[in-house]
């Protein structure tokens, strides 16, 4: 392996329901490993949608930083998070707080967003004991498997993203937007075509409208890319939607999703999703030290619930304009 080129794709591991593996021999230099490989890790990305790389013997953050930037065009900070991460350098963040025993479902990263990351980066430095896959699922293929009737709607429609801004569940309006002063916070959603409402109690409650299928910038092929799963109430476990519900309203949910005209999506529909993804995933278990590389528009992903300590930090990287990608609904900024 240490001879990788971007014509030996044969080395390439492809097993059924797995994820695409690579396994890397090294002298303990991951930094240079990932120097001397970067552009045969980026043809297997655009050959297969994501990669995973074992035998790195990533075990720090300082080291995967260094990996993560010798891969990238340029790290992105993340803007408009729906979860808290821990920040451990520049670029360099945790996987989302999110409770361990809940799946975090199929999603593309910021696909909610004007500029999303063109290229995720995973790196695990401590694996769980048992679950807690980041698994893949191939968005040209979701989107030829969903009927045809839905996916003409939200083509036509787009889908909607509303988000209610507390203290207590999910990001807080500092952490999604770096900043609580509302005159920079209205200044933002202006320029990313969010519309804002400012709550009496002081809470901020934002909807945005999106593409739910756009075209991929490089390739051109019709990919299935957006949040309208993963971020509505129906794929909540039932418990924590009726308190959700109890607590904030209907309308008060720290964030839900609906069809692009404002219309409720039934939780049927919302199976339909995520089952079609699930029909679709691939999926490798952690090993510490793996490193994986996903198409963040080419392909979905998601993390499974898990046990026992699990350390996985992220990078965004490669950021793409979503004006690029051929948007089917229009967007206008303020």
């Amino acid at each position: 392996m240490s001879s990788l080129s971007t014509a030996s794709l044969v080395d390439v591991e492809r097993e059924p329901g797995k994820l695409p593996l690579l396994r890397a021999e090294t002298t303990g230099d991951a930094p240079s490993w990932a120097a001397e490989h970067r552009d045969a890790l980026r043809a297997v990305v655009a050959e297969h949608g994501s990669v995973l790389v074992r035998g790195l013997g990533l075990h720090d953050a300082a080291g995967t930083g260094a990996v993560f930037s010798r891969l990238a065009t340029g790290l992105m900070t993340e803007k408009e998070v729906f979860a808290p991460r821990r920040t451990y350098s520049d670029g360099v963040y945790s996987s989302s707080k999110w409770p361990p025993n809940q799946p975090m479902c199929m999603h593309h990263e910021l696909s909610y967003t004007l500029e999303f990351p063109g290229t995720m980066m995973f790196a695990c430095l401590s694996a769980p004991t048992d679950g807690g896959a980041t698994a893949v699922a191939d968005s040209p293929t979701v989107l030829d498997a969903l009927p045809a009737e839905l996916t003409e709607r939200f083509e036509r429609e787009g889908w909607l993203l509303t988000r209610s801004y507390n203290d207590e569940i999910g990001a807080t309006v500092a952490e999604a937007f770096g900043t609580d002063d509302r005159g920079a916070v209205e200044s933002y959603c202006r320029a990313n075509a969010i519309t804002f409402e400012w709550q009496p109690d002081g809470g901020l409650r934002t909807r945005q409208r999106r593409s739910a299928v756009v075209r991929h910038p490089v390739t051109g092929r019709r990919c299935w890319f957006n949040q309208i799963a993963f971020l509505n109430e129906w794929t909540m476990a039932p418990e924590v939607r009726e308190y959700l519900v109890d607590l904030y309203g209907a309308d008060g949910l720290p964030f839900n999703t609906r069809f692009g005209n404002g219309d409720p999506i039934a939780e049927d529909v919302v199976q339909l999703l995520n089952s079609v993804y699930e029909a679709n995933t691939a999926r490798e278990p952690w090993q510490a030290g793996d490193l994986m590389l996903v198409d963040n528009i080419r392909t979905a992903h998601s993390r499974e619930p898990f046990e026992g300590p699990r350390e996985v930090l992220v990078a965004m990287a490669d950021p793409v304009q979503l004006a690029d990608c051929s948007p089917t609904v229009e967007v206008t900024t303020g």
